[in-house]
């Protein structure tokens, strides 16, 4: 954690006794903001986060998405730099310092390409695919689930390589609900934090007595699939209609065909979109069949750099 922090002249910041010089903002969102700065000690960009803390609650919330960064050390995972929380007034805003990635998030390559009337490859999108569930393999490993999968929470590495991010979603992995009131009180934790057009069918109307397990994350992912191969989400036109996505999510999707696709590619993404939660695969079931088709070709090819 960062113990030091102050704001100093001329656009500079300190986190753990380094300073950072701020050149531009990248985002923002409700309650956060994304900037770009460099460490004067290495010339290194990075991405500064900051998350306005109204409460308690919130700031309880921005040390645990810290803390669900620290568990991991993993290439298809974004580490955490840096963490401090700062003191403004009666609030508080939490820094996370992470690595910044030039190219940007898996949906800026699928847009830059939808806007040259192309396509990832059936290779690139496998290779991709390799690397997200390694990613999830290792989060559902220790226990927990991401639960807010999307193409704009994978970053995309110099080599192309995919990079989860956003753990601020991220609970256990299985949960047991036992009651309406915990049902409800899960349904509508869902509804503040996993993304309407990815979240799992299960999440939209929480049965009293069941088991919510990282196979949510299972149907993200094909989402997320299905947005590689086809340019946009399966969902996304359903939400910005207007029409329910809660109700089109209960019946099995239907995948169009293309020439551009084999047949082994389209069963992988129905096993995804299956939609009850216990006939879809695991994440080491999906990993070996990709390593598998990995081993018998010379190599995948990564996304074009820009």
């Amino acid at each position: 954690m960062g113990h030091a922090l102050c704001v100093c002249s001329r656009g500079t910041v300190i986190i753990d006794n380094k300073r950072y010089l701020f050149i531009q903002k990248l985002g923002e969102g409700g309650f956060s903001y994304v900037d770009l700065v460099e460490g004067l000690h290495d010339g290194h960009f990075y991405a500064l986060k900051r998350i306005l803390c109204q409460e308690q609650q919130d700031r309880e919330e921005a040390q645990r998405e810290a803390d669900m960064h620290r568990l991991f050390s993993h290439p298809n995972i974004l580490r955490l730099v840096a963490y401090c929380l700062r003191e403004r007034g009666a609030k508080h805003e939490a820094w996370l310092l992470l690595p910044f990635f030039k190219r940007g998030t898996l949906w800026n390559e699928i847009e830059r390409l939808k806007d040259k009337g192309n396509f990832l490859t059936e290779d690139q999108i496998l290779w991709l695919l390799l690397g997200i569930c390694r990613g999830l393999e290792a989060i559902h490993a220790k226990g927990y689930a991401h639960r807010d999968l999307k193409p704009t929470n994978i970053l995309l590495g110099d080599e192309g390589q995919p990079v989860l991010m956003d753990l601020g979603s991220m609970n256990q992995a299985c949960i047991t609900v036992e009651g309406s009131r915990q049902a409800l009180t899960l349904q509508d934790w869902a509804a503040q934090r996993c993304t309407i057009s990815y979240r799992a069918p299960e999440l939209f109307s929480v049965q009293s007595h069941c088991v919510i397990d990282e196979r949510t994350d299972v149907w993200s992912l094909g989402c997320v699939l299905y947005a590689m191969t086809f340019g946009e989400g399966p969902y996304d036109m359903v939400f910005q209609k207007g029409d329910s996505v809660a109700l089109a999510v209960q019946n099995q999707l239907s995948i169009p065909q293309s020439p551009r696709h084999s047949s082994a590619l389209r069963q992988l993404l129905a096993s995804m979109m299956t939609v009850d939660p216990h006939q879809r695969p695991h994440i080491p079931l999906l990993l070996s069949q990709l390593e598998k088709r990995d081993s018998s070709q010379t190599h995948f090819m990564r996304p074009a750099s820009s």
